[in-house]
C-alpha cells in the first residue's frame, strides 16, 4: 500500500524543516525528505547569527531587516538554549563609513528592532588591547547568536513529536501528477519507495531550480546563484565574549565572533560557486579573511593559524545584474498548480525560516502552524542563565564544559539524557569531552543521527575538539547502536514515521 500524506517536503535545511514542523502543528499529515544528514549542506555553514542584518540597510532593505530583527526577538524567547545575545562592537573607520552615517544607521537598527528586547546601540572606546584601534571610537550593539544546525534538528524533532515522518538518507528523484496528486519516487540507502501527497514543497536550496526542473519537469520562472559563503576558525585571538564586526576597504564587512568557548569564527566571503556542491575554501577566500582580520588585529593570524575551515553555497535569487554581496538575502514563493500544487522556496536566511514556514503554508491555502509562541524542543526555560545554573547543582559530577554544553544543546531535554545518573559512570562510555554513550544512544534513537560525523559536527560541535582515534572508536560504537534501533523498529535507520 503506498503511503499517502497532505504535504511532501524535500529538504532537511531550515527552511524545510520549519515548513514541515508548521505544517504538522496545523494538523497535516506531513513527509520530509532529505538525501543526506539534516543540516548537512548549507544550514550547518552559516555565521551562526540570528540577526537582522545591519548591512542590508544600504541596500534599502527595511522590510527584511524588520522581519528579521522581529523573528530574533521570537528565537531568543522560544529557543534560548541554542540562541543567545550577543553584544556587536564596530571600530569606527572613517575611510570606509563617515561617523554619522554609522550613526544614523545604528539609530535605525534600533527603531526597527523596538520592543525586542536588547539593549539598544551606543557609541564607545574600543577597550581591547588586540586590535590596533584600541583607544579609538567606535559603536556597539546587539544582535543574536545561534547554532544553526541544531536550529534544524530541533524544528525536526517538534515536526516529528508531532506527527511528521523525518526520512534522512532519502533522495528524491521525481514525481508525476495522478489524479489530482502527486505520485512520487523516494530512494533510500537500501530501497526505493513511492508515497502519494497532495502537495510538495520544494525547499531545496540551492538545488530547487534544479529539483523542479529535472525531478518534475515544471520550468521555473526564479533561478538560483549559488554563492558561497566562506569561513576560517583560529583559536581565541580577541579577549572578551563579544563580536567584532570589522569594514573592510572593498565595502563588506567581515565578522570576528566568539566561537565555542576557545575559538574565533571569521567570516565570510561573497563568492560565486560553480555548483551547488562547490563549497571548497579557495585560497583566495583564505587570504582575503586572513587580511580582512589582520587589518584590525596587533597580532596577526596566518594560515598556520587555522584549525577550520568551511563554506556554504546560499541560494540567492538571481537578478541578473547585482553582484554576489548585493543580492538581497530575502526569500520568494513560486507555486505551481497546471498539475498538483507544488510550492518552491527561492531564497531565505536562519533567521526568517520560522516566520517563511508560516507564509509557505499561507501560500498553499493552509491555517499557519502557530509557531510563534512555542518554544522549539527543550526551549520552556524563563531564566537560561538560572537554568545553567541549577543544571551544574543537580549533576555535579559532571565538569562545567559538559554541563554548558549540554545546557545549551539540549535545553530542558538534558533531564531525558541524565535521568537517573548520579555518577559518570552511569552514563556510559565517554567517548571524549564528556560525550557519552548515554547522550549518542540518544542521538541514533531521536535525532536521526547515523555517524560519528552527523553527532560531531552537526549535533554537539565536538568535531573541532576529537582526535582521529576518538572518531573511530565513535563511528564503531554508532555502527552497533545504529544496527539495535533498525533490529528494534524495522527500519531504515534514518526514517521515522514513515
Amino acid at each position: 500500500m503506498t503511503a499517502s500524506f497532505d504535504i511532501l517536503v524535500v529538504g532537511g535545511g531550515v527552511n524545510g524543516t520549519a515548513i514541515a514542523r508548521a505544517a504538522a502543528l496545523a494538523g497535516k499529515r506531513v513527509l520530509l525528505v532529505e538525501r543526506d544528514d539534516l543540516a548537512q549542506a548549507t544550514s550547518s555553514a552559516s555565521t551562526k547569527l540570528m540577526h537582522g542584518g545591519l548591512r542590508y540597510l544600504e541596500h534599502y532593505e527595511f522590510k527584511l531587516v524588520r522581519e528579521s530583527l522581529r523573528e530574533r526577538a521570537i528565537m531568543l524567547r522560544t529557543a534560548p538554549h541554542i540562541v543567545r545575545p550577543l553584544e556587536f562592537r564596530l571600530p569606527h573607520a572613517p575611510a570606509m563609513r563617515p561617523w554619522p552615517v554609522m550613526r544614523i544607521g545604528l539609530w535605525l537598527y534600533d527603531l526597527l528592532a523596538w520592543g525586542g528586547g536588547l539593549p539598544r546601540s551606543r557609541s564607545i572606546r574600543i577597550d581591547n588591547a588586540g586590535l590596533k584601534a584600541n583607544g579609538g571610537r567606535g559603536f556597539a550593539y546587539w544582535d543574536g547568536q545561534v547554532d544553526d544546525s541544531r536550529l534544524v534538528v530541533l524544528n525536526a524533532l517538534d515536526a516529528a513529536e508531532n506527527g511528521a515522518a523525518i526520512a534522512t538518507r532519502t533522495r528524491f528523484v521525481s514525481a508525476s501528477c495522478e489524479d489530482g496528486a502527486w505520485f512520487v519516487h523516494l530512494a533510500g540507502e537500501s530501497a526505493d519507495r513511492h508515497v502519494r501527497a497532495a502537495a510538495i514543497v520544494n525547499a531545496a536550496g540551492p538545488w530547487v531550480d534544479r529539483l523542479l526542473q529535472d525531478g518534475v519537469g515544471i520550468a521555473p520562472g526564479l533561478h538560483v546563484r549559488p554563492v558561497r559563503g566562506s569561513h576560517i576558525v583560529v583559536p581565541k585571538t580577541l579577549a572578551g565574549d563579544n563580536a567584532w564586526l570589522l569594514q573592510q576597504p572593498d565595502g563588506r564587512i567581515v565578522f570576528a565572533i566568539p566561537w565555542l568557548g576557545d575559538f574565533t569564527l571569521i567570516g565570510t566571503t561573497d563568492q560565486p560557486a560553480s555548483s551547488p556542491g562547490d563549497t571548497t575554501v579557495s585560497d583566495e577566500e583564505i587570504n582575503y579573511l586572513l587580511a580582512a582580520a589582520n587589518l584590525y588585529l596587533r597580532e596577526p593570524i596566518a594560515r598556520g593559524d587555522i584549525v577550520h575551515r568551511f563554506a556554504g553555497v546560499r541560494p540567492l535569487i538571481e537578478d541578473g545584474a547585482s553582484a554576489a554581496s548585493a543580492l538581497s538575502r530575502d526569500y520568494r514563493f513560486e507555486l505551481d498548480r497546471s498539475r498538483a500544487p507544488i510550492l518552491s522556496v527561492f531564497g531565505g536566511k536562519i533567521t526568517t525560516a520560522r516566520h517563511l514556514a508560516e507564509a509557505a503554508l499561507k501560500h498553499l491555502g493552509l491555517p499557519g502552524g502557530q509557531t510563534e509562541a512555542r518554544p522549539l524542543p527543550g526551549g520552556d526555560i524563563a531564566d537560561f542563565d538560572a537554568f545553567l545554573k541549577q543544571a551544574g547543582t543537580r549533576w555535579p559530577f559532571l565538569d562545567p564544559f559538559t554541563v554548558h554544553r549540554l545546557a545549551h544543546a539540549y535545553g530542558m531535554r538534558i533531564v531525558t539524557i541524565l535521568a537517573g545518573a548520579a555518577t559518570t559512570g552511569d552514563l556510559g562510555e565517554d567517548f571524549g569531552f564528556g560525550l557519552s554513550a548515554r547522550e549518542v544512544d540518544y542521538l541514533v534513537a531521536q535525532e536521526w543521527a547515523v555517524s560519528a560525523q552527523d553527532v560531531l559536527w552537526r549535533r554537539t560541535k565536538l568535531g573541532l575538539r576529537f582526535a582521529p582515534g576518538q572518531v573511530a572508536r565513535l563511528d564503531a560504537y554508532m555502527h552497533d547502536a545504529v544496527g539495535k534501533v533498525v533490529a528494534e523498529e524495522g527500519l531504515e535507520p534514518p526514517t521515522r514515521g514513515l
